[in-house]
């Protein structure tokens, strides 16, 4: 309990300095909206289509996107960044062929994060956190390594590629890839109790498309690949698939 503690009260931090931020500087950035196709929940039991916020603003030392979440770097020295962040966990509603299946909450992940960035293109990055709001059985560890690198195409066409590897404790990855006895009754899934460590690689490349000034079109696709206990998990070999895709698309507005 005192670690979920902590970690709200560093996220509570990062809310104040937000919003200190926002009111003593400028804000610079990208804000827009699209549409995500995407797996209804990460076991890739069928694929959906959402409206999705695009976020990639900055307030001095502290930043809002739609994939980090709330970020504060309390610590910002020649290229390393680190501090606290809060982010939106989705949920799983238990539908279709997961009928049977408890429903997952959405949650909220709060935690630390380190990261370097000598240039603005590319960087490196690892984050690890705890799902907060959900469950006792729903709220376990999860986090984060990956890169990411950003390269002009020619006609102000900006085009990045990034790997991640995401990770969680037993607890997290049952959340969503664990079958209890009575979950196999009701639903003919297996009974199976996921392992911690490595839960999936993704890979992904996104285009930046000049529409006017101050206006862009956004493009992205991603390849996930399951692994360790998430990818032999029952849920995913009798309804699910271990590769899966995202397609997004989203039209954004730059603040300068």
């Amino acid at each position: 309990m005192s670690n979920i503690t902590s970690a709200v009260f560093t996220g509570l931090l990062g809310l104040w300095s937000f919003s200190s931020a926002a009111w003593a500087g400028g804000i610079s950035g990208d804000v827009g909206a699209g549409l995500s196709y995407q797996p209804h929940d990460p076991t890739g039991s069928r694929y959906e289509t959402r409206p999705v916020p695009y976020l990639d603003l900055d307030w001095g030392n502290v930043s809002l996107s739609t994939d980090d979440g709330l970020t504060w770097s309390a610590l910002n020295s020649h290229g390393i960044t680190a501090g606290p962040y809060i982010n939106y966990l989705a949920g799983r509603t238990s539908n279709g062929e997961l009928q049977g299946l408890r429903n997952v909450s959405d949650m909220a992940e709060v935690g630390g994060f380190v990261q370097y960035a000598p240039a603005d293109f590319w960087r490196v990055y690892a984050q690890v956190g705890q799902a907060v709001g959900g469950g006792h059985s729903q709220s376990g560890t999860l986090g984060k390594i990956g890169g990411e690198l950003g390269y002009p195409l020619g006609g102000g066409v900006i085009g990045s590629s990034g790997l991640v590897a995401h990770f969680a404790d037993a607890r997290q990855t049952n959340t969503f890839f664990g079958v209890d006895n009575n979950e196999a009754a009701a639903t003919g899934f297996r009974p199976y109790n996921a392992s911690g460590g490595f839960q999936n690689v993704t890979l992904s490349k996104s285009f930046a498309f000049p529409l006017a000034p101050h206006w862009s079109l956004l493009t992205s696709a991603s390849w996930v690949h399951l692994v360790g206990s998430a990818a032999k998990s029952s849920i995913v070999k009798q309804a699910g698939d271990v590769n899966q895709g995202q397609v997004q698309t989203a039209i954004s507005y730059t603040f300068d």
